[in-house]
């Protein structure tokens, strides 16, 4: 497995934990069904396909936001299931539906994986000298001493 690094750090500051939102039927349940939260499962959706990634189209956002092939091979297919959760409720349909969907549990299952491997990789990145950071032409001294950098976030909306 060959690591690319992560050019954009603050956009899997997002990607993680809506994977990991994804993967947890408590949470959607405990978080998105309650109107008072911010997080519900649009948000997920814009920071997955949107946002910060393309859960139906990863590939080039290996080495941005996506640090493996494995992680955007489980990305492409976690777009997939969703999708196919998507066509069978219907786009506008409420959360409590696509939790509900007979699809939902694959939706689950991808998204467990898609996270373990995720966390895993960070992990094996967090003890590298560069802290798993792609830098862009060449380093800035911060970046040679394993620090971090920031980025300006852009966000669009579409379910």
């Amino acid at each position: 497995m060959t690591d690319h690094g992560i050019e954009l750090p603050a956009f899997r500051l997002h990607v993680v934990p809506a994977v990991l939102a994804l993967a947890s039927p408590a949470r959607q349940r405990d978080v998105w069904l309650q109107p008072e939260e911010f997080e519900d499962l649009d948000y997920v959706v814009h920071v997955l396909f949107d946002d910060f990634c393309n859960a139906d189209d990863p590939a080039p956002w290996l080495g941005k936001s996506l640090r493996t092939e494995q992680e955007v091979e489980l990305m492409k297919e976690l777009g997939t299931v969703y999708s196919a959760v998507q066509e069978s409720v219907g786009r506008r349909a409420p959360d409590q539906a696509y939790l509900d969907a007979p699809g939902w549990g694959n939706v689950i299952t991808v998204a467990a994986e898609l996270a373990q491997v995720m966390v895993s990789n960070d992990l094996q990145a967090a003890h590298s000298p560069e802290g798993g950071v792609h830098w862009p032409g060449p380093q800035p001294p911060a970046a040679r001493r394993g620090g971090g950098g920031s980025v300006q976030l852009t966000s669009k909306s579409t379910r």
